[in-house]
């Protein structure tokens, strides 16, 4: 099995999450925010980010287009209490990506993150060439040994989705559009563009500068309970266009979510070993 094979699972569950938060870094980092000339709007956000973080748990359906690379859709259950847990379903709808995955006979996903590790299960014929085991797990300290692995493990400790908030607050030109009906709710739509050297979070900045990116706009759906209901994130990048939908429901859902059988499972940093030294 190719290494780039094991990397292309990586980046297809690590795809999935992002679409369904934001990675603006830590919710417990300390950030300085604009506190002169600040718009109007801005009490209220800071407001709805506190209160989608309280609410710890939400039900989650996404879909996400970077360019011609990938489509997919995500759906499922997340959990932020600590660090981030849930379990996702991710679908592959287009994208010379997902033709990889197909190629591999993968057209979906169940994806799990637990506090230590994520884990992808994947098909029948991927499991065949991997003896026959199922699911690949990610231990996020393997991802941070590696080179570039510590932008995925960082991501996927500290995603939530109030980190959209988060980073609408960084926006200088954030302003209320108005009163919008959203899933059946009543809804107040925020916009604004984020420049890159307006973002407070320095490691967000220097992931998004890396990837080449400049500015970002971002669109949010607030409910009467100051909750997020709708995201919406379109992104230029050196790769191509990145947009990215989410819809947030069920706001303290149950979420469980138990680690796959061991018998069934294997290691992602084994596999590259094994793909370093025998890469046909």
């Amino acid at each position: 099995m190719k290494r780039t094979t094991v990397w292309l699972t990586t980046a297809a569950a690590l795809t999935g999450l992002a679409a369904c938060t934001s990675s603006s870094g830590s919710p417990d980092e300390p950030v300085e925010r604009r506190t002169t000339s600040a718009p109007a709007s801005l009490p209220a956000l800071r407001t709805a980010e506190h209160a989608t973080e309280r609410a710890e748990t939400a039900r989650v359906r996404s879909t996400t287009v970077m360019g011609s690379q990938l489509s997919l859709t995500a759906d499922g259950v997340l959990a932020w209490r600590d660090e981030l847990s849930g379990t996702l379903t991710i679908r592959y709808t287009g994208g010379t990506a997902a033709k990889a995955m197909r190629d591999l006979g993968v057209t979906s996903m169940e994806a799990r993150y637990l506090s230590d590790a994520y884990y992808a299960r994947m098909g029948d014929t991927f499991a065949a060439r991997i003896g026959g085991k199922h699911w690949l797990k990610y231990a996020y300290d393997d991802l941070k040994s590696l080179g570039g692995g510590a932008d995925l493990a960082d991501q996927m400790r500290s995603t939530t989705p109030d980190q959209s908030v988060k980073l609408l607050l960084d926006s200088e030109d954030v302003r209320e559009v108005g009163a919008e009906t959203v899933d059946g709710q009543a809804t107040t739509h925020y916009s604004g563009t984020v420049e890159l050297e307006d973002v407070t979070d320095t490691e967000l900045r220097r992931r998004l500068q890396d990837a080449g990116v400049t500015a970002e706009t971002v669109d949010i759906w607030i409910n009467e309970k100051n909750l997020l209901v709708k995201k919406v994130e379109k992104t230029s990048t050196a790769n191509g266009k990145v947009t990215q939908t989410a819809h947030y429901s069920d706001y303290g859902v149950r979420v469980a979510v138990r680690k796959p059988p061991a018998a069934d499972t294997a290691d992602f940093k084994a596999l590259l070993s094994q793909s370093s030294t025998n890469p046909s």
